[in-house]
């Protein structure tokens, strides 16, 4: 059956409805924005789903991906604060945060991000000596974030992070700062060994002074107590002598005859001990020495002789004649 003119134009009007229909509907995916056109000029922004535009009057601007994105910074020569040459590379990671400025404010994006984020590495660094450069990365990347957030925001763009991925120093300088590191070390083991001795040196120092003072005390504990026992010895023989005193004043002729007796004794030690004695005469029996000491307690009796008539002693015996016994020294180079 042939078509007539209405019907061509029937199915004209429908293809024409699903042409428009497939033109006013756009379905945007998930993690992008789209930018709507009018006649050139923006006026709004797709979000993701099912959405509907005046077909032939709008259109999509531009599709904008607002995931975060990773943008690699190729390796680039920096000159340090100390003129040190090294070689830097690093990561920037950012995400569209206003797909409308993002595609308007700035043509290319992510090369303007790229060469932004260079030029910063290279001030930033360049304004650090190369120890801090090389210890300090931490600081770099958020000096770095802080810079680059801060130049891309009218962009509509937010850097979350930026990081060095590695600093390459020059081989003649890392070969001498192998050199110096050694040379640290060996300095910092030479000043604790000499910390080490000095300690052991004072710990000693110390350990002397604390025995010679104990030393010093002793001594003087030692003195203290050998002069208090010679003051009691000397208490001691001063109660002797006051108490035989006093019985050689009451008469008592015993007292005197021990007294004396005492020292006879003593004298004959003394001359027993001489180191240049060689022939000691002295009496061998004690009854000897007792006529000795009734001799001497006759004498006294003459001394104190209205005392002695109260009490009547005994006579004292005659004293027998003493025997003289020479002691001959073994040791005399003179003895046959």
């Amino acid at each position: 059956m042939p078509f007539t003119g209405p019907d061509i134009v029937v199915i004209a009007l429908v293809v024409l409805v699903i042409l428009i229909l497939f033109a006013g509907i756009k379905t945007v995916p998930q993690g992008y924005r789209y930018t709507i056109e009018r006649f050139g000029r923006y006026t709004r922004t797709l979000e993701p789903g099912l959405n509907i535009i005046m077909p032939f009057i709008e259109q999509i601007g531009a599709k904008m991906n607002v995931m975060e994105q990773v943008l690699d910074v190729p390796t680039q020569e920096v000159i340090t604060k100390d003129n040190a040459s090294v070689s830097a590379d690093a990561v920037a990671f950012y995400q569209v945060l206003n797909a409308a400025e993002a595609a308007y404010q700035v043509a290319n994006l992510e090369n303007a991000i790229l060469n932004l984020t260079m030029t910063n590495i290279r001030s930033v660094m360049g304004s650090m000596d190369l120890d801090e450069l090389l210890s300090n990365r931490e600081v770099i990347n958020d000096r770095l974030l802080r810079v680059v957030d801060e130049a891309v925001r009218p962009w509509g763009i937010k850097v979350t992070r930026v990081e060095i991925k590695d600093i390459q120093p020059p081989v003649d300088l890392v070969d001498a700062m192998g050199r110096q590191m050694k040379a640290e070390r060996e300095k910092r083991a030479q000043v604790l060994e000499a910390e080490g001795f000095r300690n052991a040196q004072i710990l000693r120092a110390e350990g002397a002074k604390q025995s010679a003072i104990l030393e010093a005390e002793g001594q003087r504990e030692a003195a203290y107590r050998e002069a208090e026992a010679r003051e009691r010895l000397a208490e001691a023989e001063a109660k002797a002598t006051r108490m035989v005193s006093e019985a050689i004043a009451a008469g008592d002729i015993n007292a005197i005859n021990y007294f004396v007796a005492q020292k006879y004794t003593e004298a004959m030690a003394s001359i027993g001990s001489a180191p240049n004695s060689k022939v000691v005469l002295m009496p061998m029996e004690a009854s000897s020495l007792i006529g000795s000491l009734g001799g001497i307690g006759a004498i006294a009796r003459e001394v104190f002789g209205d005392q002695q008539q109260q009490r009547a002693p005994a006579p004292p015996r005659a004293p027998a004649a003493p025997r003289s016994t020479p002691v001959v020294n073994p040791f005399d180079p003179n003895r046959e």
